[in-house]
């Protein structure tokens, strides 16, 4: 991920369209799964997300530096009732700088890549940590984030099933609809017997009972509300940076902030052999996401690499 293919007397400027155009997942997760580890052995400077807040929701910027991929920064805004309209509830932007010299050489679309980021993520937790047999797949919540985590779990392991619930049935249909294998449920029939379970709301509140879960399974969390039910972090919970547990949001999970820090483990660390992930195959494994700028660096850095090596974006002089 080293080198400098731009040209420093211009910027590039690439748009929503430009991204999910250059983004496979299967690279966008391997660039993650290196980012993942260079920061939990060092390799990155990433200080807690900030944010300042409107009446009806909030912008945080995100800096971040990650060696060999970037230095970074994402201004995002977020505003929850923009769910069920034309306007995005997470929009935003990215700039790219040259880590020697601090040029800005690059603007991204923000908007797609953390939709896109926040899923394969998720997935390479779920590479990780799920069982290899796993062959049932649930998606809870049909939104953004219900689509982008169809797209990054695919071709993660040969899914038999695909259940798919959401609050909004039609919703559900349109989601289901892009899978041979998906069927429509409730949340509970969804999650009863799911090898993999995919929390993707925008609850405020828990979304799925521990109780529904079977032995073995594994559940990922990326609502940045509290849709994950405190019975699931009771055990060991997988994250992306170890201050998601005990720093409140806008840069931690709410549902972590009185769970103690030696039951929390970076994906980093897995991914070094510092912790071996699942301990046994009846353990329930958890991954609670807050999104995190060294998945907006590596993301970032992927599409910009692809749209210079093909051509794609607009070049704008300095």
């Amino acid at each position: 991920m080293s080198g400098k293919p731009w040209e420093m007397d211009e910027l590039v400027y690439l748009t929503e369209a430009d991204v999910r155009t250059l983004v496979e997942m299967p690279a966008l997760r391997a660039r993650l799964r290196e980012a993942f580890a260079q920061f939990s052995t060092g390799g990155a400077d990433v200080p807690p997300r900030i944010a300042a807040r409107a009446p009806k929701g909030l912008l945080a910027a995100m800096p971040g530096y990650v060696a060999g991929v970037g230095l970074v920064v994402k201004a995002v805004s977020v505003f929850a009732g923009n769910h069920g309209t034309d306007v995005p509830s997470h929009q935003g932007l990215i700039v790219v700088c040259d880590e020697d010299n601090g040029t800005p050489v690059a603007i991204i679309d923000g908007t797609s890549i953390t939709a896109l980021r926040t899923a394969a993520s998720a997935a390479v937790a779920a590479d990780l940590l799920a069982r290899p047999d796993s062959t049932v797949l649930a998606i809870i919540g049909a939104g953004v984030q219900g689509h982008a985590h169809l797209s990054a779990f695919a071709d993660l392991r040969p899914w038999s099933s695909v259940r798919v619930a959401s609050r909004s049935r039609g919703s559900a249909m349109a989601l289901a609809a892009r899978h041979p294998s998906a069927v429509v449920a409730s949340f509970q029939e969804a999650v009863r017997g799911a090898d993999v379970i995919c929390l993707t709301t925008d609850a405020d509140h828990p979304v799925i009972e521990p109780q529904w879960v079977s032995a073995g399974a594994h559940v990922g969390s990326v609502g940045n509300r509290a849709e994950l039910h405190e019975g699931f972090t009771h055990g060991t919970v997988f994250v992306e940076w170890a201050g998601a547990a005990g720093t409140p949001p806008p840069a931690g999970a709410v549902e972590l902030l009185h769970v103690p820090a030696q039951r929390v483990v970076e994906l980093g660390t897995v991914l070094t052999g510092g912790h071996p992930g699942r301990s046994s195959a009846g353990e329930v494994t958890v991954y609670k996401s807050t999104g995190h700028a060294i998945e907006d660096a590596a993301a970032a850095r992927l599409v910009l690499d692809e749209a210079l090596a093909k051509g794609i974006g607009l070049r704008l002089p300095r």
